[in-house]
């Protein structure tokens, strides 16, 4: 993160409310607590609200920790808006269930006003039987979920090394979407989507819709079968040979 054009674009724009994707996506990052400490302190300095979008929160890489941003102080805690869910962690994301955590009561109340004002606050019967069974019961299931990723994300790794060399892979910390740079190939970003999409039949998130900086970019899926992940490894390395 960078603090120093954070906290400008907080005084410039009179922000009022930030949003911390934690653990990071598109890039993968999962923050430490240190960088979550000065992210807090930023916005406790202006006052400055905090929605945490932690839902990939579950899915961390050995050798990193998923830090709750509402743990890191009491300050925190009091301006923050968490959002996790079991619809990623356990592939329920159809059953439109999620889990909005707000220890502040005065922000909580005026949350759950407005989710009165639309008829939105009850959530799908369907939807909190699947979550209760997925957090009592998931834990096995999960486990043998997440090792699977670890070995799409090491068989990824070698594919890109030995057959697409210029693609450089983004290590990811936590999810399971790698980020990953095309720049080293002489095209734009938009005949590099094109190549994407009608020579090597992948339809995969561009990364120039995350910003300008995402030009280039492209993130892609690795919670899959790992025959779905060769094909479709397969079919990038032969549309990118030379």
């Amino acid at each position: 993160i960078d603090f120093a054009d954070l906290e400008e674009k907080i005084k410039t724009y009179k922000v009022k409310a930030a949003i911390l994707c934690s653990p990071h996506n598109p890039v993968g990052r999962v923050w430490t607590k240190e960088e979550l400490r000065a992210y807090a302190e930023i916005c406790r300095k202006y006052n400055v609200a905090v929605i945490c979008d932690e839902i990939h929160a579950d899915f961390v890489f050995k050798g990193h920790k998923h830090i709750p941003f509402a743990s890191v102080s009491k300050d925190a805690a009091d301006r923050s808006v968490t959002c996790t869910a079991p619809s990623k962690t356990f592939n329920i994301a159809g059953l439109q269930t999620s889990n909005i955590l707000i220890p502040n009561e005065s922000i909580r109340n005026k949350f759950k006003a407005v989710l009165d004002s639309f008829g939105y606050e009850r959530p799908n019967v369907m939807g909190i039987i699947a979550a209760e069974a997925a957090y009592r019961g998931g834990e096995e299931w999960l486990a043998a979920v997440w090792e699977y990723i670890e070995n799409n994300l090491a068989f990824t790794k070698k594919f890109l090394a030995d057959r697409l060399p210029k693609m450089k892979l983004i290590e990811p910390e936590g999810t399971y979407l790698l980020w990953i740079d095309c720049n080293a190939y002489d095209i734009t970003d938009k005949e590099l989507e094109n190549k994407l999409l009608y020579d090597a039949k992948l339809w995969l998130d561009m990364g120039s819709i995350f910003g300008p900086e995402g030009n280039k970019f492209f993130r892609f899926n690795i919670a899959c079968p790992k025959s779905v992940l060769e094909k479709g490894l397969d079919q990038l390395a032969e549309a990118f040979k030379e």
